[in-house]
């Protein structure tokens, strides 16, 4: 996969401009990277909003040229979130990923994914539009003031990081999880994911909205489901907060 990038100084949503751009019939190709020194109206899953200071975090959003169906796109969320806890693994950061699109250090946010399928009717006419928004330089006083538990490559490091050579740095492990997802979809990551999010039978709660389940993890299913062995049976959840 060839990577090229267009850096902004500003956007207000790296998904949403490259969502605009695709939908405007503008030239695209596998491969192509929107990314932003600042990001003012990004979002998460549910909606969760996704800001960064300038020059603070990594904000991207890649383009994958798939005709894959709507239910492979979380596998896709799933390989990237293993390319990215490579990466930080690497840097002796302990990240770990967490079903179904995040990546955690000690419980605390490091990396969120959100993904977007998107067609059009010229070349290519479909694709998913992959959006990573990894911490990098937040400080702890920025973690603290986040209603949920965050993290950054900063506060775990104690090292500033360039974003321009972090994303350069993630170019090898995003081809490698991406390609093996081109490759044979969810069952090509099956095995790194269990591992990595599991292990099996670990207690479990699930929250989407007012819904809550509890059980323990039984698996994974074909195309990155989360399995939830509940008093009642088995559960197959497709989304949901996992706590």
């Amino acid at each position: 996969m060839t990577f090229e990038v267009e850096w902004h100084d500003r956007l207000g949503s790296t998904n949403a401009y490259m969502k605009e751009h695709f939908n405007r019939e503008l030239k695209i190709s596998n491969g192509t990277i929107f990314a932003t020194r600042e990001q003012t109206a990004g979002r998460g899953r549910a909606d969760r909003k996704w800001l960064t200071a300038p020059d603070t975090n990594l904000c991207f959003s890649l383009f994958i040229e798939t005709s894959c169906t709507l239910m492979e796109v979380p596998s896709l969320t799933m390989a990237a979130a293993l390319a990215i806890n490579e990466y930080l693994n690497a840097q002796l950061i302990p990240a770990s990923p967490k079903w179904p699109n995040d990546v955690l250090v000690d419980g605390k946010k490091i990396c969120g994914i959100l993904s977007e399928r998107v067609e059009r009717k010229t070349f290519p006419k479909a694709g998913i539009i992959v959006g990573i928004g990894l911490n990098v330089n937040m400080s702890s006083e920025e973690a603290d003031a986040i209603d949920r538990p965050a993290t950054s490559m900063l506060i775990e490091s104690n090292r500033a990081g360039d974003l321009f050579q972090t994303l350069e740095n993630l170019f090898q492990p995003l081809e490698h999880w991406i390609g093996k997802w081109q490759n044979g979809g969810f069952s090509n990551l099956r095995k790194s994911w269990t591992e990595k999010a599991g292990p099996i039978g670990k207690p479990l709660t699930v929250h989407d909205g007012p819904i809550k389940k509890s059980g323990t993890l039984a698996g994974f299913g074909d195309h990155g489901e989360l399995l939830l062995q509940t008093e009642s049976g088995l559960e197959t959840i497709w989304s949901g907060d996992v706590s």
